[in-house]
């Protein structure tokens, strides 16, 4: 175990917090990402681990076994089919459930109440590869997609250091996913972020937790963005509780109020 030869490939924070985890117990020989200053490529500088930008790499180098976690990018087939011990890839949800790019923002839109983090082997579909091991994990509060994300990399961190030395021991045998009950999450962009106020208390404050920080949700007032930063549901309605004026710095909604006191929404 101490010689095998592991490539990381990911970019986020997500990813970053697995690799963190991961050099506690083996050590990447080199860590690819889609920039130079990525949160990986942060937390690779900080170890001391070689980086690349080029997936290529990988074909030179022939590791025993890739992990992945955010890369953000597609993955050739030639490059997974290199590693004898596959290409593993760990998913912030309960495969089949939630494939795609935002799978923690839709747990949170969705208000599940449990979701979790899934190793897999990948294959040339997005999230379709048999699973490894899984993990579940219970969503006792009201988490942002920040606090959410931390927790299920820290989690997934745990389960892929759990799940290596059975993997390449073959004490774990992957099973196909029931591809019948797979659903899919999309790629958010900027305009998600605009509320509509005729939907449900619920939903909006849903919305405000699942794009904290990124694109953030906001709402258009005299041709203005106003940010809306934090709202709590009392009496079936919602609170707006801090807002960002566009231009300026976030405030107390209510100190907003002192000065606009024709804004409505």
């Amino acid at each position: 175990m101490e010689n095998i030869k592991i490539i990381f490939i990911g970019t986020p924070d997500f990813g970053a917090i697995i690799l963190r985890e991961l050099v506690k117990e083996y050590k990447p020989i080199l860590v690819v990402t889609t920039s130079s200053d990525s949160p990986v490529a942060q937390e690779a500088k900080v170890n001391n681990i070689p980086i690349s930008l080029d997936l290529d790499e990988i074909k030179k180098i022939k590791p025993d076994l890739t992990i992945t976690a955010a890369y953000g990018k597609i993955i050739p087939e030639d490059i997974l089919s290199i590693p004898r011990y596959g290409p593993l890839n760990i998913h912030p949800s309960l495969l089949p459930k939630y494939r795609g790019p935002s799978p923690i923002q839709t747990a949170i839109l969705n208000g599940d109440k449990e979701t979790g983090v899934t190793i897999m082997l990948m294959d040339e579909k997005i999230d379709h590869g048999a699973i490894v091991s899984s993990s579940e994990f219970t969503i006792s509060k009201n988490y942002d997609y920040r606090e959410l994300s931390e927790i299920l990399a820290l989690e997934g961190a745990r389960l892929l250091l759990e799940t290596i030395p059975k993997w390449i021991k073959g004490e774990i045998k992957a099973k196909g996913q029931d591809h019948s009950r797979a659903t899919f999450t999309k790629i958010i962009k900027k305009q998600d972020g605009e509320i509509d106020w005729q939907k449900s208390p619920q939903e909006i404050e849903r919305q405000i937790r699942a794009f904290n920080p990124w694109p953030g949700t906001f709402t258009i007032w005299k041709d203005k963005i106003i940010k809306i930063l934090e709202v709590e549901i009392k009496d079936s309605k919602i609170v707006i509780k801090k807002i960002q004026p566009e231009g300026k710095k976030p405030m107390a909604f209510e100190d907003f109020l002192r000065g606009h006191k024709d804004f409505k929404i």
